[in-house]
């Protein structure tokens, strides 16, 4: 009884896992559909065209000056003047024909909508922000620090007359810009251009004679927004370029293709049935969840998929609640801002929110995927390599302790010795990720000896035979030494209860055995029929009836152990003999030792009757 129950479990865990497995592959395979339907490969070309024309472009007559390239006010403003006023106002064809209507707005690479107009705002500090030492206090009376939110200069300057001489809050709910000197605001000086090209140049003109940009200027956003019909995408465009207390220019820029009016064709409509799927299947998921944790309580989270489970229903469910507040927003937002063709449109808010959806749903998929080891472990090399882990944590551990402290010790030496005059070590954080280039093979061991003769060679020969040969072979080496011994358990008898691929091939058996068991019940009667005729034949040809008897016994129990232990569906590995089973062989052991003792007799009899001849 207790074997028949046992049996039936380990038929109905198969079974539970199968419908398990198959279930999450179908969410699974959704979730991919859903995904790949938000990005398309326009997306990258859209930002790659745009960068090109307004960071590669270089000013006319200076070849090496373009956005990538500015590093002094005189450079911005020719740049201002130059590609961003070419790049942003498209007002004929190739042959200088006009090709649309200009008077709405401008066509960028003549299929890109210009949404609205630009916007260039500016972010101050105050003078006397900072403390010069005594000695200098006669050489400087003015004194801008870094931009930080208390030292932000929030005064009326300059001729005080429009909006770019007087300070404006913000009255969006942008996020802050995080930039490389410190994270900006919103609000700031702020003025839009003009629709007209001419109008704006003038702008530029009167704003760099009127000295726009000083000494406590320490930030300048460019933005604006362009529509594609043609691929139904939004491109929202960032242009940063931060002025430092050290003086000089430090440009970045943004780029964001994003796909806000979902729902337009047939192929979109399918994405949001796989939404609606996608929801029904975290619905599901999630029950089964509640009901596990009331059914185990505790012992629910001793597991680690257990965990996983719950981190990919958490990521599930923040991915939706980021969707559909895009949603909400985009619909709230979106036809307002294609209204106000005059003024700036400010997409930056949209883009950015749906950047963050993106970015949870690739997270999300990502644990998708890991998920499927759950189900893959039970095959005998995941099990292993899953025991191999378990084992070697504790020394993984004391390993990991260890390299670190070597790690951030180079880290630290590294920062100080080559800060100031390497990029790669500017920052501790630049330090340590720079390290990790050097264990892949990314390093510029040229601009580390140029900073210290000396220290430089001692600090990378010392850092590689330290942490590449010696602290990474001990790595490997605790991972060989544990995987050896768990493949040398595994080699006597220790295996998974159950594995995927064996769990699987048996139903199919059962199931092919359904269909043939009729097929298989006529071979049987066939072989018992023959067996028949081969003993009636034995008694015609003077056999006794005690061999005849001994012969089929001996055929019976050959066949069942061929069957079992000669089949060519045996597995390689070991699988321990039960008692039962060692008394059968036993016992077909004994007989075959009789039926050779009576063939040996049988021959002797002969070899005399012939040697008497």
């Amino acid at each position: 009884a207790s074997k028949h129950k046992l049996h039936y479990r380990k038929e109905v865990e198969i079974t539970t896992t199968l419908q398990e497995l198959l279930l999450y592959f179908i969410f699974l395979i959704n979730l991919c559909i859903l995904t790949f339907g938000m990005v398309n490969p326009h997306m990258y070309y859209l930002n790659k065209v745009m960068s090109s024309l307004f960071l590669d472009t270089s000013v006319p007559g200076e070849e090496r000056t373009n956005f990538k390239s500015i590093r002094s006010i005189t450079d911005f403003w020719k740049f201002m003047e130059g590609p961003l006023l070419e790049g942003l106002y498209w007002d004929s064809w190739y042959n200088n024909q006009q090709l649309y209507n200009l008077k709405n707005s401008s066509r960028i690479y003549y299929e890109n909508i210009l949404l609205g107009v630009p916007r260039v705002r500016q972010l101050k500090v105050r003078n006397n922000t900072c403390k010069v030492y005594s000695s200098f206090q006669s050489l400087m009376s003015e004194c801008y620090g870094k931009y930080t939110s208390a030292n932000e200069d929030l005064s009326n300057f300059g001729l005080q007359i429009n909006t770019e001489w007087r300070y404006s809050t913000s009255n969006t709910n942008s996020p802050w810009h995080w930039g490389f000197l410190g994270v900006y605001r919103n609000g700031g000086y702020i003025f839009t251009l003009s629709k007209s090209k001419s109008e704006t140049k003038n702008k530029f003109i009167d704003l760099r004679l009127n000295s726009w940009i000083t000494r406590g200027t320490r930030v300048i956003f460019i933005d604006f927004s362009l529509y594609n019909a043609n691929v139904n995408l939004f491109c929202i465009i960032r242009l940063v370029a931060e002025f430092p207390a050290t003086g000089g220019i430090l440009t970045s820029w943004q780029f964001y293709s994003v796909k806000l009016l979902r729902y337009v064709s047939y192929y979109d409509y399918f994405i949001a049935s796989c939404e609606i799927t996608f929801c029904i299947f975290l619905f599901v998921f999630t029950t089964q969840e509640v009901k596990k944790i009331k059914e185990f309580k505790s012992a629910y989270f001793k597991s680690i998929w257990n965990w996983l489970e719950l981190l990919l229903l958490l990521l599930c469910f923040v991915a939706v609640s980021f969707n559909t507040y895009c949603n909400v927003q985009i619909f709230l937002l979106l036809g307002e801002l294609l209204e106000s063709t005059e003024q700036y449109s400010d997409f930056y808010f949209l883009a950015c929110w749906h950047i963050y959806y993106n970015n949870i749903i690739a997270i999300t998929i990502f644990f998708a995927w890991i998920k499927i080891f759950k189900f893959i472990s039970f095959n005998k090399t995941m099990s292993q390599l899953s025991s191999t882990l378990s084992r070697c944590i504790k020394d993984i551990v004391g390993f990991a302790i260890m390299f670190f402290i070597i790690f951030f010790a180079y880290a630290q030496l590294g920062f100080l010795i080559f800060g100031s005059q390497v990029d790669d070590f500017s920052t501790f954080q630049n330090s340590i990720f720079a390290q990790f280039r050097i264990v892949l093979g990314d390093f510029n061991f040229a601009g580390i000896q140029q900073a210290n003769p000396i220290l430089g060679p001692i600090y990378f020969i010392t850092f590689i035979f330290f942490v590449f040969f010696v602290l990474l072979n001990m790595f490997l080496a605790i991972i060989n030494d544990t995987y050896s011994e768990v493949k040398a358990d595994y080699s006597i008898g220790r295996r998974p209860d159950f594995e995927l691929g064996k769990m699987i091939k048996q139903s199919y058996k059962n199931v092919l055995e359904k269909f043939r068991l009729k097929k298989a019940r006529k071979d049987e009667d066939k072989k018992t029929k023959g067996s028949g005729d081969l003993a009636e034949q034995a008694r015609r040809e003077g056999f006794d009836e005690n061999e005849i008897q001994k012969a089929e016994q001996m055929k019976k129990w050959k066949e069942r152990l061929e069957k079992k232990y000669y089949s060519t569906e045996i597995q390689d590995d070991y699988q321990p003999v039960t008692q039962e089973e060692f008394r059968e062989l036993f016992l077909y052991a004994v007989e075959l030792e009789k039926e050779l003792h009576y063939i040996n007799l049988k021959l002797n009899q002969v070899m005399r009757k012939v040697s008497a001849l």
